[in-house]
């Protein structure tokens, strides 16, 4: 699938995102920019915000201050169903997935109106047409799978996690958000799930790929945006840096973000 060549507009604009819980400032003016089929690294240290910034693109929580623009138009998220209804979902570390279930019921776990067939008055769930799109979903994010009938406890930690992402896709979200996929996976299974990643994108899909190691995600990302104690420090174009200096960023922060002139020092 090709991407839309629009306007030029990115598809989602955080601008000057701040949030707190109580006397704790989890987020400050945090700012990010994602055109549409591309992958952006949100990269930090355990603490930096990362996640309370995903959460607010999920509608999980409300910012206190800033703005969020979907495709230039302003939004505001009072659920994670208002989310999802605009085109955004969400893979988290536990995948939500069942192991003893078969690969083809977990792709459409919660979604089994999607593949079933009408006897009357009732609908009743079309194992046929059901197995038949699970391998072409997760076919289409690079993966080749044996049996849909197959348990998923059966299969590798990278498989599993491309199986959630083919599961996320096949729904055609226009923003995929992917928590720390690479978390506690081998090389070789991460080199797997970035495939996948990788697929994804070139369905016209845009990812936030949240993680706070550069080098699970360098290989794909077009963009990055460093987070830091709450902060947006840097936001670069993956041709302009080196995976090295991404790495000082997030160890060093706000100090070595002023002397590259990134931000501006504070007063």
């Amino acid at each position: 699938m090709s991407v839309p060549a629009g306007n030029g507009t990115p598809l989602v604009q955080a601008r000057g995102i701040s949030k707190h819980f109580g006397s704790i400032e989890a987020l400050r003016n945090v700012n990010l920019t994602l055109p549409h089929g591309k992958v952006l690294g949100l990269l930090g240290d355990n603490g930096a915000g990362k996640s309370t910034m995903i959460k607010i693109l999920t509608g999980l929580f409300p910012p206190d201050s800033g703005e969020i623009l979907w495709e230039g138009q302003p939004v505001r998220f009072h659920s994670p169903r208002d989310a999802y209804d605009i085109g955004v979902a969400t893979v988290y570390q536990d995948l939500a997935i069942v192991d003893l279930m078969s690969i083809y019921r977990n792709v459409f776990l919660g979604r089994e109106e999607a593949v079933t067939k009408r006897i009357g008055p009732f609908r009743f769930l079309d194992p046929r047409r059901a197995k038949e799109e699970a391998r072409r979903a997760i076919a289409d994010i690079g993966i080749e799978i044996r049996d849909a009938n197959e348990p998923l406890a059966r299969m590798s930690g990278g498989e599993r996690q491309s199986i959630a992402i083919a599961r996320a896709a096949y729904f055609n979200p226009k923003l995929l958000i992917l928590d720390e996929p690479t978390s506690a996976l081998s090389l070789r299974q991460s080199a797997r799930v970035l495939t996948s990643v990788e697929e994804a994108r070139n369905k016209g899909i845009s990812i936030i790929f949240i993680t706070h190691n550069v080098h699970h995600v360098y290989p794909v990302a077009d963009r990055f945006v460093i987070l830091w104690h709450g902060e947006s420090i840097a936001e670069l174009e993956a041709g302009a840096v080196s995976k090295e200096e991404v790495s000082q960023l997030i160890v060093e922060g706000r100090h070595l973000a002023e002397k590259l002139g990134y931000i501006a020092p504070e007063s």
